[in-house]
This record gives structure tokens, C-alpha cells and sequence, in this order.
């Protein structure tokens, strides 16, 4: 009994001394989230260690002041270059639709208000010690987001190359997910989280004889590697706005969503640190492109007690009682910063 006991306790101690290690390993790689205020205080030379620059609050002249988002145009006009690099490709434009008014059909212009966040932060790497090929797999995807289940297809599975509602984001120049040497195809589903799925089906019920809003999204993307030769090709720097050596980048392009939105983009670039050859500088986009139409539903939900807060444009800016979670149902700041921190933990990791 003595010697069994004895065992017990080593093995106890044993567990205790590895899950205090893993722990502070774990608090080790924990990166810090800084708020800024400006494209300047991104700059290099202001980052701290083991700490994320975030900023997605745009000026107050671009901003419409009824969403807290910027109109596609008014992004296009003021902010070419993101436009350029954070649309699904360059001459991008606002889709035209076909929909039903009064039970005559009609053609119009599909509008857009863009969500773009921009991050910042420094791995304790040289850059040609980070395998960016290594990332573009289904594991790192699953581990951004747990909340999202994702699985591989074929670029012939792909729903978007079927649905006229995402026909227009096909790239002009070849199909999604093919000819890129190192590419994942990716369809993903998102259950909403907390009341909102309770919220939907109040909705739902209320607006009889109208289409019902599902209580999920499902989205289709693809996953590739840019080499440094490409970044450097694209003239990625003038997006980061830093004058440095590419080490590559990785970039997601959501190219078909069920609905809310009509494309996202993750582009996340490599570059050396301007002065410190032991150091890598990555610098993350976000960006989303809320239908406009989404956002002007408020009538139908202000009326009644229960809906008032699930009109779309509050829970999409994380300001509803609705909203819950650290994904996409806890709105587009929260899941976007908790994005970028799982992203800059796995990168610190790996």
C-alpha cells in the first residue's frame, strides 16, 4: 500500500509540475490586444513585445454614421489600395441582382458596407525561419475558430461556381481554388451561437409568406500561399505601408456566403523587421462586405418588444443583447480581434 501510495503521489506531482509548465507556456505565447486610434500607431518601431496593434474604427468623414461601417464606394474612392488587395480581386465592383418588388422583377445594384480591421505584430523569428506552407491546412483553419466547422472540397464542388447569388465573385481569371501550387479548398458552416438562433426563429415566424433567414452561415474559401517573389510582384508593401523584404504571405478569400455578406478576406503579410534581422513583422487584414440591404432591416424589427435588438446592424457591431460568444455571433469587432489573437498565438507557437 505504501509503495502504491507513493506511486500516487509522483504521478500527482508529476501532472502538477506539467500542467503548471504547459500553463505558462501558454501565458507565454499569449499575446496582449493594444486598441489604436491611427494608421500610425502601427508603425514598427512603437510595437511591444508579445502585443497585437489593432485598429478597424474608421475616420469619422468615411464612416455612415447609422451602420458605424463605410459604403463599398466611399471605400473604393478613399482607400483605393485596400480596395485593390482586400476585394476578392482587383476590379471588384458592387454585383447588379435580379429581385422581386411588387411582384415585378427588376435589376438593381447590390450595395456593400465594408468591415476592415488591420493588425500588427512581431514574431521573435527571422523570417526565413517561418514555413508559411506549413499553414495552408486544414488544421490551422480549425484552430482559428473551433466554433466553425470546416471540411476540404474539390474545386468542382465548389457551390459558388452554381448559385447566381455569388456568380459575380468568381475571379475573372480562373476558377477558385485551382492553378495555385500550394491551395485549400474550404466549405465551412457557422451555427449561431446564444439567442440569436431564438431570435431568428421569431423572426422567421413573424414574416410570414417571406423567405426564412436561416440561423447559420455557410461559406466556401480559398486558402493559399503567396511566395515572397508574388508579394513582392503584387506590391503588397504599399498595403502594410512598410518598406521591407517580403517573407510571403497567406490569404483566404471568402468567396461565397448563404447570406449578411457577400465576400471576406484574410490576408495575412510576412516581412522582415526594418531593424532586426532576428525578427518577422506580420501584418493582418480583415476585411467583410455587409449587404446593405441587411443593414436597412430595422423597420420589421423595431415593432415589435422582443426584436428590438436583433436589428442586424447592432448585432453585427456587437451592441445587442443578442449577441454572445467570441465568434462571428458576438459581432464583427469582437470576432475579428479574437481572429487575430488566435492567429498571432499559432504563428508564435509554430
Amino acid at each position: 500500500m505504501m509503495e502504491i501510495a507513493k506511486a500516487a503521489a509522483a504521478l500527482l506531482l508529476g501532472l502538477a509540475a506539467f500542467v503548471a509548465t504547459s500553463s505558462a507556456e501558454i501565458c507565454a505565447q499569449e499575446f496582449r490586444l493594444e486598441e489604436a486610434t491611427s494608421l500610425a500607431a502601427l508603425a514598427v518601431d512603437g510595437l511591444n513585445p508579445k502585443t497585437i496593434a489593432f485598429l478597424d474604427r474608421p475616420s469619422e468623414e468615411l464612416v455612415d454614421l447609422d451602420t458605424r461601417l463605410v459604403r463599398f464606394e466611399d471605400w473604393a474612392q478613399a482607400r483605393p489600395v485596400e480596395k485593390q488587395f482586400l476585394s476578392p480581386f482587383p476590379s471588384y465592383v458592387e454585383p447588379y441582382v435580379e429581385v422581386t418588388v411588387e411582384g415585378v422583377r427588376k435589376r438593381i445594384k447590390e450595395k456593400l458596407h465594408m468591415y476592415v480591421g488591420e493588425a500588427r505584430f512581431v514574431l521573435t523569428r527571422p523570417p526565413g525561419s517561418v514555413d508559411l506552407a506549413s499553414f495552408v491546412t486544414m488544421p490551422f483553419v480549425e484552430r482559428i475558430d473551433p466554433a466553425i466547422k470546416h471540411n476540404l472540397i474539390a474545386p468542382d464542388e465548389v457551390i459558388s461556381a452554381k448559385d447566381p447569388r455569388a456568380m459575380h465573385n468568381q475571379h475573372p481569371l480562373r476558377r477558385w481554388c485551382e492553378t495555385r501550387p500550394v491551395t485549400i479548398c474550404i466549405h465551412s458552416r457557422y451555427q449561431f451561437e446564444g439567442k440569436l438562433p431564438i431570435g431568428i426563429q421569431i423572426a422567421n415566424k413573424l414574416r410570414e409568406g417571406a423567405k426564412k433567414i436561416p440561423d447559420y452561415l455557410e461559406f466556401e474559401s480559398e486558402l493559399t500561399l503567396r511566395p515572397p517573389a508574388e508579394v513582392s510582384e503584387m506590391g503588397l508593401a504599399a498595403l502594410t505601408g512598410l518598406d521591407a523584404p517580403a517573407a510571403g504571405a497567406l490569404e483566404q478569400n471568402i468567396f461565397y456566403i448563404n447570406q449578411v455578406m457577400q465576400f471576406g478576406k484574410l490576408l495575412a503579410v510576412f516581412q522582415a523587421h526594418p531593424s532586426d534581422a532576428k525578427l518577422t513583422v506580420v501584418t493582418v487584414f480583415l476585411a467583410l462586405a455587409v449587404e446593405s440591404n441587411v443593414l436597412a432591416k430595422k423597420k420589421e424589427f423595431v415593432k415589435v418588444p422582443v426584436l428590438r435588438n436583433l436589428v442586424p446592424a447592432q448585432v453585427l457591431a456587437g451592441k445587442s443583447s443578442f449577441n454572445s460568444g467570441n465568434s462571428i455571433s458576438a459581432g464583427l469587432p469582437v470576432y475579428a480581434r479574437n481572429e487575430v489573437k488566435a492567429i498571432a498565438a499559432i504563428l508564435n507557437r509554430k
